[in-house]
C-alpha cells in the first residue's frame, strides 16, 4: 500500500486493490478535488510506506494523523455483488396488476450531476465520496437543460455526491428557474461548510430552490453512525443557516425538507409519527423548523447490501420488504413520471436503477439519441430492490406514497 504525499500539505490517497478503497483527507474541498484529479490521471506526487485500520464492519478507513478533520471514502462495491437472476418483482406486479409496470408522461428530470461528494455515507446508494471522479460535463449539463425547456418538464431534481460540487451546477439552476422549473437540490448540509460553499445558503434563496436534507434521526449518535462523526453538529448549524434567511417557515418560495432514513435493518416507522417527533425535538433542542419530513426505506443495494450481506443480514431484509409488498403504491411510485440522468447522460428509469447500471429497456438511451416524447408508456426495468418502493406505505424520494 502507498500513501501520496505532497510537500506539508496534509493529504494522502490509500488505495487497496482488492477493496476499491480510497481515502483522502484533507484541509479543504479543492485539495480533495486536485487529489482525485490526479488519481484519475494515474499520478502520483511522491509515495510512503504507511498502513491503515479498518474502523467498522463497513470498512472505513482513515489515516493515523493529528488533525482533526478527516474525510474517509468508503469501498466502492463491484456491480457482480448485486446480480440477481429472478425479478421476483416483475412477477409479483404482473401476477397481481395484471400488466408490467409502465411509464407515464416525464414531469421531473432528476439528475444525478455527478458522484463526488465531501461526505461518505454508510448508506449511500451512490458509492459517493471525496475520491469519485465522475462529474457531468457542460456538454451533457446543457442537454439536460435543453430536454427540460423542449419538453416543457417542470421540475428538474438535482441530485449526486454532493450536487453543489459540479461546476455546472449554478448555471443549471438559474437556467431551470429562468425556464420557470422548480429546482429541488438534495443536499447534505455538511457542504455549506467547505471552502468555497459558504455563499450557498444565499444562492438557494436567491433562486427559490427548494431544498431537500438528509438527516437521518434527530438524535446526534444516530445520525453520524450513520454520516459520519461530527456530521450532526454541522448539519445543525446548516439548518440554522437556512432558517435564518426564511427557509423552513412555511414560505413556497422557501421550501426546506428533511429526509429520514433507517439506521438499521429494518422498515422505517410511520411519517406522520416521525415528522411530529422531528418537529417537537429539533425544535426544543436546537431551535429549527422545517416544512415536511420524508420518509425513505433503505434500498437493498450498493453500500447498504454489501453491509446486509456481510452482517447476514440480507435475505431478512430483503424476505421483509417483499413480504409487506402493497399494490396500492403502483400508482404513485416515482419511476411512473421521473426519468433519472446519469452523470455521461444516461437515462434511467429511477436513480436506484441508475446505481445498479440498469439501463431502459430501450439500452443506451441518452439524452442525444432518445426524444423523451416517445418514452412514455414504455415498460419500466425493474428488480428485487425495487420491493423497497413498494414496502408498506410505500417509499420514493419524497417520501411515503400511501
Amino acid at each position: 500500500m502507498s500513501l501520496s504525499i505532497s510537500g506539508s500539505v496534509h493529504r494522502a490517497e490509500t488505495i487497496l486493490d482488492t477493496a476499491r478503497l480510497a481515502v483522502v483527507p484533507t484541509r479543504t474541498f479543492a485539495r480533495v478535488f486536485l487529489l482525485a484529479k490526479l488519481r484519475a490521471n494515474g499520478l502520483r506526487s511522491g509515495t510512503m510506506n504507511g498502513s491503515t485500520d479498518a474502523l467498522t464492519d463497513l470498512g472505513i478507513v482513515e489515516l493515523e494523523r493529528p488533525r482533526k478533520n478527516r474525510i474517509m471514502q468508503l469501498p466502492v462495491v463491484g456491480q457482480s455483488n448485486f446480480t440477481d437472476p429472478t425479478d421476483r418483482f416483475a412477477q409479483r406486479i404482473e401476477r397481481q396488476d395484471g400488466r408490467p409496470l409502465s411509464a407515464k408522461r416525464v414531469e421531473i428530470l432528476q439528475v444525478n450531476v455527478g458522484k463526488l461528494c465531501n461526505q461518505a455515507c454508510k448508506h449511500c446508494h451512490v458509492d459517493a465520496g471525496p475520491a469519485r471522479t465522475e462529474i457531468m460535463t457542460e456538454e451533457t449539463a446543457r442537454q439536460c437543460i435543453a430536454a427540460l425547456e423542449q419538453h416543457e418538464i417542470k421540475t428538474l431534481d438535482l441530485t449526486g455526491g454532493a450536487p453543489e460540487m459540479n461546476p455546472h451546477f449554478r448555471w443549471m439552476v438559474r437556467r431551470a428557474r429562468a425556464a420557470g422549473a422548480q429546482v429541488i437540490v438534495r443536499h447534505n448540509l455538511t457542504i455549506q461548510f467547505e471552502s468555497g460553499y459558504e455563499d450557498l445558503v444565499s444562492f438557494f434563496a436567491d433562486q427559490s430552490v427548494d431544498v431537500v436534507c438528509s438527516l437521518p434521526h434527530f438524535e446526534q449518535d444516530a445520525t453520524d453512525r450513520q454520516r459520519g462523526r461530527g456530521v450532526f453538529d454541522k448539519s445543525i448549524a446548516g439548518l440554522r443557516a437556512l432558517n435564518a434567511v426564511g427557509y423552513g417557515q412555511g414560505r413556497a418560495d422557501r421550501a426546506l425538507a428533511l429526509v429520514h432514513n433507517p439506521v438499521g435493518a429494518y422498515l422505517p416507522g410511520a411519517q406522520s409519527a416521525l415528522e411530529g417527533q422531528y418537529r417537537q425535538e429539533l425544535k426544543s433542542q436546537h431551535g429549527i423548523t422545517f416544512d415536511a419530513l420524508y420518509v425513505i426505506t433503505n434500498m437493498p443495494i450498493r453500500r447498504f447490501k454489501d453491509w446486509l450481506v456481510r452482517t447476514g443480514q440480507h435475505d431478512e431484509y430483503q424476505g421483509a420488504l417483499e413480504s409487506a409488498f402493497n399494490l396500492a403504491t403502483i400508482p404513485s411510485l416515482m419511476c411512473r413520471n421521473t426519468l433519472s440522468v446519469s452523470w455521461d447522460g444516461r437515462l434511467f428509469d429511477c436513480d436506484f436503477n441508475q446505481m445498479l447500471d440498469l439501463e431502459l429497456h430501450a439500452q443506451q438511451a441518452t439524452l442525444a439519441t432518445v426524444s423523451l416524447d416517445k418514452l412514455a408508456g414504455r415498460v419500466i426495468a425493474t428488480g428485487n430492490h425495487c420491493f423497497g418502493c413498494t414496502a408498506g406505505t410505500g417509499s420514493s424520494c419524497g417520501g411515503q406514497l400511501t
